[in-house]
């Protein structure tokens, strides 16, 4: 079976943006879902209600693809769950390896999307020697002493950051030094990589916090919303710029 190392995806080589990449795996979750329902076609509107983006968007990202559908029928399902599964390189069997097994980590092992997905989990990785040999997820722990030989033994090319944040980027650099080409950091840090190293950041306390934003913004607006009639009927002798009384912003 093929690895990671010798076969890397196309993407950037046909130039397909960076947005219309990130948009893909949305697709695709929304493809393989109808494919489990044995539904054989979709129109554009369906689809990109299922993956949550605008039907013009969804057209024109496809157009990147070269697949265009037929008009009165839509998209072929399965083609074109093969169709980004072979752009996204999950045609092929790409290893990861998993370095910091704490309650995070562990997780990340026992997440089963991974080998559905064309994700093999070729290792787990832990500095707590009392980890060492102990099995997560059926995958004995191994040290990070041995880290190097585990990424060189398994063509390895991705690798999965889940340590806390002071030791990220010294396992960072140990796993590009090793040949690691692409980094999924969970650590909340941010890691610095050379030129031709991708990594993506993964961290929910700062999801958490814009989805705080969000819900403050939105009890605002209903705090306003209750007083703004009142607002209307008073008078002020405050004007602005263009003699217009200023208009009240949310908080």
């Amino acid at each position: 079976m093929a690895t990671g190392r010798t076969h890397r995806p196309a993407t950037r080589s046909r130039g397909i943006p960076e947005a219309t990449v990130a948009r893909l795996p949305l697709y695709l979750r929304a493809l393989t879902a109808l494919s489990e329902r044995s539904v054989p076609t979709v129109s554009s509107e369906e689809l990109a209600a299922a993956a949550g983006v605008n039907s013009a968007k969804l057209r024109k990202d496809f157009s990147y693809l070269g697949s265009y559908g037929t008009r009165g029928v839509g998209y072929d399902v399965e083609y074109l769950v093969y169709q980004i599964s072979r752009e996204l390189g999950l045609t092929q069997d790409w290893p990861v390896v998993i370095v910091g097994i704490g309650n995070l980590g562990a997780a990340l092992a026992n997440y089963g999307g991974f080998a559905s997905r064309g994700f093999r989990v070729a290792a787990l990785i832990d500095a707590d020697p009392a980890m060492a040999g102990k099995p997560v997820a059926g995958i004995p722990v191994q040290h990070t002493d041995d880290l190097e030989k585990i990424i060189q033994d398994n063509g390895v090319s991705i690798g999965v950051i889940a340590t806390p944040a002071g030791a990220a980027q010294q396992v960072c650099d140990r796993l590009v030094a090793a040949g690691v080409t692409s980094i999924l950091n969970f650590a909340p840090t941010v890691l610095t990589v050379p030129d031709g190293v991708d990594v993506r950041k993964v961290d929910l306390s700062i999801e958490l916090q814009i989805l705080a934003f969000h819900e403050q913004r939105k009890a605002g607006e209903e705090t306003d919303g209750a007083v703004a009639p009142v607002a209307a009927h008073q008078e002020s002798d405050e004007q602005g710029p263009d003699g217009d009384v200023p208009a009240v912003m949310p908080a």
